[in-house]
Order: structure tokens, then C-alpha cells, then sequence
């Protein structure tokens, strides 16, 4: 069950948290006990939350073409890497390597915010995004989701909206 709910910030201040704040944008963050046996982070967060996986979203990174590209894709369902690809105008798509994927965007595996990363990456959110007035992806640590509109996800993160994810 969810632990903390709070109007723009308030609780654990994060890069992501921080770059919301600074925006002007409006959003909530959901807070709640990591488990480090679940088998999937994201699941873990739409049940932790009690909202739809189709409204939780992942953050993938992806190298395309030998530059890392975030995917922001719905818990529910994976990756097309192809789609991905197409997405940027590139050719091929295979997931980052976990170290160079914390590394560049300052947050670890199963934390990884679209939002507030060391390294600005180019983002494609996925279509799916704008069935939702709002959706979750994580505010930049294990445990913490932030809510906002798919619109200002993108808009803050200058993201290609695109159909990448499948299943």
C-alpha cells in the first residue's frame, strides 16, 4: 500500500522531483515499500499504488545506433526495440548495458526517472501514454513513483511520442 501522497513534491527529493518543481508542473508523488524480492519493479509500483499497469510506466534504457535513448513504456507490456528504432530515424535498437545506463543517467536499475537524469537522453514515450490523463513512472528511486500528465512528461523531457511498446 501505498505510504505518503503529496502535491508536488514534499517527500523525497529527487533529481526528477526537483526538475518538476523547478517546472512549474504539477504532479504527486507515491511513495511505498520497495520490496527487493519482487520480480518486476514496475508491476510491484501499479500494485504498491493500487492503479492500472496500462497507467505506470517503465523507464528502458536502449542504445540505438550507439547513442542511449530512453523508452518510456507501460509496466503491462514490453519493448519493441524496432519500433524504438524508428521511432529516432535509427536502424537498430538492443538494450543498454545496466552500468552505462546508471552511469549516464545518475539513477540505478529499477529507479530510473525519464525526468531529472545526469545526462539528458532523447526520449520516446509511448502513444499509449495519451489514453491517460495522468500516469506514474518513477521519481528516481525504488519506491517512489511521481504522477503527471503525459503531456507534460513529454513536454519536459522533450520526448518523441510514439507507438514502441507491445503486449
Amino acid at each position: 500500500m501505498a505510504k505518503k501522497q503529496k502535491k508536488n513534491g514534499g517527500i523525497g527529493g529527487t533529481p526528477a522531483t526537483v526538475a518538476l518543481a523547478a517546472a512549474g508542473t504539477p504532479f504527486t508523488v507515491h511513495a511505498y515499500e520497495h520490496d527487493p524480492a519482487s520480480a518486476s519493479y514496475g508491476e510491484e509500483a501499479a500494485e504498491a499504488l493500487g492503479v492500472s499497469p496500462g497507467r505506470v510506466f517503465k523507464t528502458l534504457v536502449a542504445d540505438v545506433d550507439g547513442e542511449l535513448t530512453v523508452a518510456v513504456v507501460p509496466v503491462a507490456g514490453q519493448l519493441d526495440l524496432k519500433a524504438l528504432a524508428s521511432a529516432v530515424g535509427g536502424k537498430r535498437a538492443v538494450m543498454a548495458d545496466p552500468a552505462a545506463a546508471e552511469r549516464t543517467t545518475g539513477y540505478v536499475r529499477g529507479g530510473i526517472s525519464p525526468l531529472g537524469q545526469r545526462k539528458r537522453l532523447r526520449t520516446v514515450l509511448d502513444a499509449s501514454a495519451s489514453e491517460h490523463a495522468t500516469i506514474c513512472v518513477s521519481a528516481g528511486r525504488r519506491g517512489l513513483e511521481v504522477e503527471l500528465s503525459p503531456g507534460d512528461l513529454a513536454a519536459l523531457t522533450s520526448a518523441v511520442v510514439a507507438p514502441i511498446g507491445r503486449g
